[in-house]
């Protein structure tokens, strides 16, 4: 009895070491199916494509990905940086450059013409209402001299003046003087009144003449007189006003040198009174005009000594100091004319000239135009962080001898040595800012 109930017990114990293995492999199972149940599968192509257990995308076949507990695509935390847009982080072995800093000094390339000074001019208009009988000035720039006949008009006004001349004449009345003083006034001379009162007769042809010497340019009605052509663009030497210093980019209005062009007044044609018509403009005095970009304009300086050579003969180098500066809108396009007055006549009216500006430049760091790229009115450099390139907008300055001046602190960057690699159209450039 004793034996069978020893035996029953160690039985017992062994159905027990047995059964307790077996549960828990059960209760394993049980857990992982359960687990396993909870997991979803996505397609990287097709996020919509949602399953719960591995398989193909039904749509292009690519090999299902296991979803994250938010959501997404479980990824390696190793290439998670790599996983970003192209337009945000660029993977690239373009190398890596520092920006340099100090004082730099560079020439400005500017050029300029040779033109009229507008302080010794005459104008010459017309004091009557009339018709123009003769006219003797054919073509812009003209030379005439004083007293030279210009025209002669024919006015009712004048003939009628001049029949009020003669009565009160012959009557001996003693508004004599007062008649002379408004034919004088109408533009008649001294001595073609006193033509009129010996011979009796109206002068219906009143000659116009020269009040200088000079050379005559026509005045439209509505519109001034240009003493000289458009000005010359900015040789390209620098940026910011040395090619195109903080985006100039546009070209200032091309030079032109000055045409003997006909005048557009004619014979039979009838100017009012006030009208301009003429400038007589005088070559004992010209000055030089030089077109600067605003960025270049905000360096000169009221009295700056400018050095400059006619463009055809750099042997021929004048100075001179600036004595006006000007900000000018001409053709849709803001500079400013910086004008050195010349006291000789070594140069000729239309001659163009070439100068140039030294400009220092002692802020900012500096990096080879082709690490910089250009996005409108703003600018970019792809800043090195661990393996990958960021596009990050900066603040520009001048551009000289392939050096752009970063204003935007770079002195601890390292940065792409060459943007037009990195991305295939700036619009899709994505910078921090």
């Amino acid at each position: 009895m004793i034996n069978n109930y020893i035996v029953k017990i160690l039985l017992g114990l062994a159905f027990s070491v047995l059964a307790l293995p077996a549960c828990k492999s059960k209760g394993d199972k049980d857990a992982h199916a359960e687990h396993a149940a909870g997991r979803e599968y996505t397609c990287p192509m097709h996020p919509q494509i949602v399953q719960d257990k591995p398989g193909k995308c039904p749509v292009c076949g690519m090999d299902l990905v296991l979803k994250d507990a938010h959501g997404g695509m479980a990824a390696d935390s190793s290439i998670a940086m790599l996983t970003k847009p192209v337009n945000a982080r660029i993977v690239a072995t373009i190398p890596a450059i520092s920006a340099e800093s100090g004082a730099r000094t560079f020439a400005a390339g500017v050029n300029g013409i040779v033109t009229y000074d507008t302080r010794n001019q005459t104008s010459i208009s017309s004091r009557v209402g009339g018709r123009i009988e003769r006219l003797l000035v054919k073509y812009n720039y003209q030379p005439v001299r004083k007293g030279e006949m210009i025209m002669e008009v024919y006015s009712p006004e004048l003939a009628a003046a001049q029949r009020e001349l003669l009565f009160i004449a012959k009557s001996g009345g003693e508004m004599l003087s007062a008649a002379k003083q408004r034919l004088l006034l109408l533009g008649m001379q001294n001595a073609q009144v006193e033509r009129v009162l010996k011979t009796g007769e109206i002068l219906y042809r009143v000659p116009v003449f020269s009040p200088g010497n000079g050379y005559i340019l026509e005045k439209p009605v509505g519109g001034n007189a240009t003493p000289a052509p458009s000005m010359p663009a900015a040789t390209p030497a620098a940026g910011d006003g040395m090619n195109g210093m903080s985006g100039a980019a546009a070209a200032i209005p091309a030079p032109a040198a000055p045409a003997a062009t006909p005048v557009l007044l004619r014979e039979g044609q009838y100017v009012s009174a006030g009208q301009s018509l003429f400038t007589i403009y005088q070559d004992k005095a010209l000055v030089a005009e030089f077109a600067f970009p605003p960025a270049l304009a905000a360096r000169l300086i009221h009295g700056q000594k400018l050095h400059f050579h006619p463009t055809s003969d750099e042997s021929m180098v004048q100075s001179g100091n600036i004595g006006l500066i000007e900000p000018v809108f001409r053709n849709g396009m803001n500079f400013t004319i910086a004008r050195v007055y010349l006291p000789d006549n070594k140069l000729r009216a239309g001659q163009l000239l070439s100068a140039n500006v030294p400009l220092t430049y002692t802020e900012g760091w500096w990096l080879p135009k082709k690490a910089v790229s250009r996005l409108g009115n703003s600018s970019v450099v792809f800043r090195k962080e661990h393996d990958a390139y960021v596009p990050v907008a900066v603040r520009t300055g001048a551009e000289a001898d392939g050096m752009i001046q970063v204003l935007t602190d770079i002195s601890a960057w390292k940065v792409a040595s060459n943007v037009s690699y990195l991305v295939d159209s700036e619009s899709f450039i994505k910078t921090n800012h």
